[in-house]
């Protein structure tokens, strides 16, 4: 906004960021698949993920009042924070269309609010692809937006596939009655990626200005086989295995980006 709003009370705007990552991987044999899904469960068990989230608070400058989290069998994890503080001053606010930082700095502080993430370890037991998703959902009441934590957060995790919704809901009024249903400027998601991010992956977006809706998808553009095949080196495989493994790992990252399959 070209100006600061003078609202009548709080501002009771709801804006929300639903955050999806896709880690893919080929485990050829089921020994692989089980050893996949096992890292995967340790290196983003319930733990992991409360630090995470814990930071994500802490850019937001909020404070946690509550934690549950669990770590699901055979695999997967939840964690889900309720979090809270005393509304800011416009002062402090910071909705500006730039990229947030990593978990460094506190950069403001909000009112109430909550943060979950799921994760889905799954493998295919005939192409050989293993695909790990989290699922993170940041909701904010008041003058901060949660876009400013997503550049922490796709730093976070080993992303093949990103796909990132946000949206403001409700209103709130000013002090002469009008209601306001966004209280910040925003083009695209993509201008609160960094620019190491931004030309790392390939991003289209899908917006729905009337309607207060961004939502942007992303694909990691560079492709080294060695980075996707688990349990083995990708220099010992043979040309023609090397490509169909590459092959059905792109596919998988296609239809993944586009929600559709490819025949």
């Amino acid at each position: 906004m070209e100006t600061k709003l003078q609202l009548h009370g709080f501002n009771n705007l709801t804006k929300s960021l639903s955050f999806n990552i896709y880690d893919i991987c080929y485990a050829r044999t089921e020994e692989q698949r089980k050893a996949y899904i096992d890292y995967i469960d340790e290196m983003y068990n319930a733990e992991r993920l409360t630090q995470i989230l814990s930071d994500v608070v802490k850019i937001i400058g909020a404070n946690v009042l509550n934690i549950a989290r669990q770590d699901y069998d055979p695999h997967g994890a939840s964690v889900t924070m309720l979090i809270a503080e005393h509304e800011i001053s416009d002062g402090e606010a910071d909705n500006e269309e730039s990229p947030g930082p990593l978990p460094d700095t506190i950069l403001a502080h909000l009112d109430k609010s909550h943060v979950t993430v799921h994760t889905y370890p799954e493998s295919h037991p005939y192409e050989g692809i293993s695909t790990f998703r989290a699922d993170i959902d940041v909701s904010t009441c008041g003058l901060i937006s949660p876009l400013k934590v997503l550049n922490y957060l796709i730093h976070s995790f080993d992303s093949d596939v990103v796909t990132v919704d946000y949206r403001v809901r409700g209103f709130t009024r000013d002090v002469d009655g009008r209601k306001h249903y966004i209280d910040h400027d925003i083009n695209s998601i993509q201008n609160y990626l960094t620019e190491d991010t931004q030309n790392a992956y390939q991003m289209i977006d899908v917006n729905v200005y009337q309607e207060n809706l961004f939502h942007t998808k992303m694909m990691l553009k560079n492709f080294n086989l060695d980075n996707y095949v688990f349990g083995v080196n990708a220099e010992d495989l043979g040309s023609e295995e090397a490509q169909s493994i590459e092959d059905r790992l792109r596919r998988e990252m296609l239809e993944i980006f586009y929600s559709r399959n490819v025949e």
